[in-house]
């Protein structure tokens, strides 16, 4: 028995190094699929590690609701990941992140349904597992269902934030009790209804423009929740997995809070995010439209283009349709590069990852600090889809929301087109002031027929 000890420490020492090693891998683009590839291997030595651990090999009956429960997540894992759309990708992350969440919340109701089994502070440790982990399902699951569609708008009512802080604290004060008094299994029923009811009240007085951050932050929490209850369970390899998910997602979150120039706390406890909830501020002068031809005829005849892709290419899944443009670009001696901003689209590297899969090299792409001098030099920027994050009175307006939140510079550009289906406000509800520029055409449309259109316009010249 301790060599088979021994044994499953050494697996789970591998499987942590190739977790590591996986992560530092997916740091770049260029490494990021060999990492996740890494990452897989060490959930693999990790997961068949687990079944030589005391208390799982000698025990039949755990045996088979591991295998089956691996066998059931496997299958669903493999044909949902398949089906899924790009475009729904941010979807499946929150989903996929709530159900790490909803594990740790188990096992810690597993442990705490016990009763006095533990020391007090593991005791302590399981519950601030089963509140974060729980949390994080129960927030997932409504991000998950505002990213797609299901819940439109926001829950909000007068003395909601003082609500939702009675509740943590009395979600917090059973936790207390049944850390130290060993409440019985009602108790800890009701301990768990709570947490449950907190992450959803948390969550859906939070605005839709708002979720990726969301979506890190309830990372964060899983990975937390893991570590917590790898302190129960005495396993290394949950602790150091999730201490790693943990401090990554809380990295994650904090630098896609000062990319919108927002605290965290900002960002869950105020009322921005929604569409219809920004200023509708007016502007003078009118959005000016151009069409496929003569937009075309300025971007074959431009020295440098720069592109700007938002939530709307993603929506039309017009990623290799605006590549094969940049291609015809490129042929005719136009030099194309796009720029990204850290919070564009619905997920953190939601472009990257789109922009990825079409095929378009690294070399191009370009973060926000990269590239925005060089708007200046633009002949051309064309944004697809882009609202907030190109917004300028991000820069010169301090009435306005976003004021404040570094944009990308495309008002500076010596013509800006602007893809878009029609002439409303982004996801924030905030009105932008770049469609009303005199360097600004709205050119109206579908992202990849727009694309289609100007590929056969282009090249005619």
């Amino acid at each position: 028995m301790d060599i088979i000890k021994l044994l499953v420490d050494v697996s789970y020492f591998a499987a942590i190094f190739l977790f590591i090693m996986g992560l530092k891998r997916m740091a770049h683009p260029k490494t990021a699929a060999s990492g996740i590839k890494w990452a897989g291997a060490g959930m693999i030595v990790a997961t068949l590690a687990t079944f030589a651990y005391p208390g799982v090999i000698d025990n039949t009956t755990n045996l088979i609701l591991i295998i089956a429960g691996t066998l059931v997540g496997t299958v669903l894992a493999w044909v949902t990941g398949k089906r899924v759309e790009m475009t729904d990708m941010p979807q499946m992350i929150a989903l996929y992140n709530g159900m790490g969440g909803g594990a740790a919340g188990a096992i810690s109701a597993i442990e705490l349904f016990k009763g006095g089994e533990h020391a007090p502070v593991i005791m302590v440790l399981a519950v601030l597992g089963g509140i974060i982990g729980t949390v994080s399902f129960s927030g997932s699951l409504i991000a998950w269902a505002k990213l797609d569609g299901r819940i439109k708008g926001v829950l909000r009512f007068k003395g909601i934030q003082a609500f939702n802080g009675l509740t943590f604290l009395a979600t917090l004060a059973l936790g207390g009790y049944i850390a130290f008094a060993h409440g019985d299994a009602t108790v800890v029923t009701i301990f768990f209804v709570l947490a449950l009811f907190f992450g959803v009240m948390m969550t859906l007085p939070i605005g839709g423009a708002d979720m990726p951050v969301v979506i890190s932050l309830y990372n964060a929490f899983t990975g937390l929740a893991v570590a917590f209850e790898g302190f129960v369970l005495g396993n290394p390899a949950m602790i150091i997995a999730g201490t790693i998910v943990g401090s990554a997602g809380s990295l994650l979150t904090a630098l896609m809070a000062d990319a919108m120039n927002r605290s965290v706390a900002n960002v869950l406890f105020s009322n921005f995010g929604e569409a219809g909830s920004g200023e509708a501020a007016e502007y003078d002068g009118e959005m000016k439209s151009i069409d496929g031809a003569d937009a075309a005829i300025q971007m074959a005849y431009a020295e440098k283009v720069i592109i700007v892709p938002g939530y709307g290419m993603a929506v039309a899944q017009a990623q290799h349709k605006i590549w094969e443009l940049v291609q015809v670009l490129r042929e005719k001696g136009v030099t194309v590069k796009f720029a990204i901003h850290p919070v564009a689209g619905r997920m953190p590297g939601h472009m990257n990852v789109l922009l990825a899969e079409a095929g378009v090299p690294y070399d191009i792409i370009y973060d926000l600090d990269e590239i925005n001098n060089e708007f200046a030099t633009a002949d051309v920027a064309m944004v697809i889809g882009a609202n907030d994050v190109v917004n300028p009175v991000a820069k010169d307006d301090p009435s306005s929301p976003i004021y404040g939140m570094p944009v990308l510079n495309v008002d500076e550009a010596k013509n800006v087109i602007i893809v878009k289906r029609g002439q409303g406000a982004g996801f924030s509800g905030i009105q932008n002031k770049l469609f009303f520029l005199d360097n600004s055409r709205m050119l109206y449309g579908d992202a990849q027929e727009v694309a289609n259109n100007l590929i056969a316009q282009a090249k005619e010249f």
